[in-house]
């Protein structure tokens, strides 16, 4: 019943309102408040998700789609699946990795042996369980991970007072905070996956991932600084409990 060319690409041109450029961005002063709301969020998987999306800069899926085989405690890389090469490696950085521990202990973790419903002991059949393979892993999600970080941001910017924050937001503010230890413009590219634009870029700058972390390791420690939390030890990261886990 609907016609194909109902809305044809030029009537939507001449018709619609154009889209404007979102430009909301994290400012350095509202970093305090921001990290105090995301690290009081009760979920640690959401609240790992957020600032792992803050300090690495990395788009929405790519965060969301870790599995635990992409992180390498070892030799402190992650693995992320990108729409531009396919495959790229960016540094783990010291908060990022303190906080994937605590949470990697969190998800290894099995069920305990016994519940309790209606005042009775129940055994739980832990014969079938397995740790999940994703980082951000959820028991509610059809997919096994987490689908739906925004509600929970939405929620914690509001008690912040920061509007318009949304999650590719993060992403934006990453590069924008970069620029305040003067990191070179193509580092800041290459961690977060934008595609080179210039042949120097494409042809003649192959940097090391040392290169990478020793710059990336400057911004998360910058920004850590501005928001008030100590520099970054294993045994600093936020407390994450078992119960509340399910997303």
């Amino acid at each position: 019943m609907v016609h194909a060319d109902a809305c044809a690409p030029r009537i939507a041109k001449d018709q619609l309102p154009k889209k404007a450029a979102k430009d909301d961005c994290l400012q350095r002063e509202q970093l305090p408040e921001w990290f105090k709301q995301v690290r009081s969020i009760k979920n640690p998987v959401i609240a790992t998700y957020l600032q792992m999306a803050l300090l690495t800069g990395a788009r929405r899926e790519e965060i969301a789609g870790l599995r635990w085989t992409d992180i390498d405690f070892q030799w402190n890389t992650v693995r992320m699946h990108d729409k531009v090469d396919g495959e790229r490696a960016i540094p783990l950085t010291p908060y990022v990795k303190a906080l994937l521990k605590r949470l990697k202990v969190v998800n290894d973790t099995p069920p305990p042996k016994h519940r309790i419903i209606n005042g009775k002991k129940i055994e739980n059949d832990l014969s079938g369980w397995k740790p999940p393979q994703w980082v951000f892993a959820s028991k509610t999600a059809k997919s096994g991970r987490l689908q739906e970080p925004r509600i929970q941001h939405t929620k914690a910017c509001a008690v912040a007072s920061i509007k318009g924050l949304t999650i590719h937001g993060l992403r934006r503010s990453f590069g924008t905070l970069a620029e305040w230890v003067e990191c070179p413009v193509g580092i800041v590219a290459q961690i977060q996956g934008h595609k080179p634009s210039a042949t120097a870029e494409k042809h003649y700058r192959v940097r090391p991932i040392d290169l990478l972390r020793m710059w990336h390791t400057k911004i998360e420690q910058w920004i850590l600084n501005e928001a008030g939390i100590k520099p970054p030890m294993e045994s600093d990261a936020p407390s994450l409990s078992r119960r509340s886990v399910a997303t």
